[in-house]
């Protein structure tokens, strides 16, 4: 743990609500022109709309439901940064160049969850997992996925994990790319009655083995 808070000199503890644990929040490169640091309730507002226009269109015949599912993963978000486990945080990217149009352009949530048979063949063993990365439409391409990424891997390695899982859609081949790319391997691919009956895309569960940091 001294190595890893080592590297992080630029960068105080932050603290979480008092029924969450502190966590150290890795500082990203100056030329990657992005800072990484837990959300507020403030950035709420912001978090909803990004994670909405990621995962959910505004077109077809669905779009009516736009802000209502904006809603609803306001509320959700909310709630689980009020009654949250220990090892749980909400990241957030925020643009610091000078000709930015945007502050909050990107998120992502790490928590640790209890295994089933896909994690660890059975055994209730916990494992850290990785949620709703999620990046503004107009920054897409640009590194802050990347840098949110590298902060999670950091801070499930500092809370003692040596893998870090999340899911990945079969058609999303982009973030497929990135997670390949960055060392994440296919651990298995998910199906459910979602996939049979109205052909919704597989979810790819991906794993990557963490280095000491």
């Amino acid at each position: 743990m001294n190595n890893f808070n080592s590297r992080l000199a630029l960068n105080p503890w932050l603290s979480l609500p008092s029924h969450q644990k502190s966590v150290a929040v890795v500082n990203t490169p100056v030329n990657c022109g992005f800072q990484i640091r837990i959300c507020t309730v403030s950035d709420l507002t912001s978090i909803a709309q990004i994670i909405a226009e990621s995962f959910h269109s505004r077109d077809g015949i669905w779009g009516w439901a736009f802000p209502l599912l904006r809603l609803g993963i306001y509320e959700d978000l909310k709630h689980r940064l009020a009654t949250s486990a220990p090892h749980h945080v909400c990241l957030v990217a925020v643009d610091t160049s000078t000709k930015a149009s945007l502050d909050l352009v990107a998120t992502v949530e790490l928590s640790v969850r209890l295994g089933d048979a896909w994690t660890y063949a059975g055994t209730r063993k916990s494992y850290a997992y990785l949620s709703n990365l999620a990046v503004h439409p107009q920054y897409r391409r640009q590194g802050a996925a990347r840098a949110l990424l590298t902060s999670c891997e950091k801070v499930a390695s500092d809370w003692g994990f040596q893998d870090l899982y999340l899911h990945v859609l079969e058609n999303n081949h982009q973030a497929r790319q990135l997670y390949f790319k960055l060392g994440y391997r296919m651990h298995q691919i998910d199906s459910n009655w979602n996939t049979f009956f109205f052909r919704r895309s597989r979810q790819i569960l991906l794993y990557k083995h963490l280095l000491d940091y």
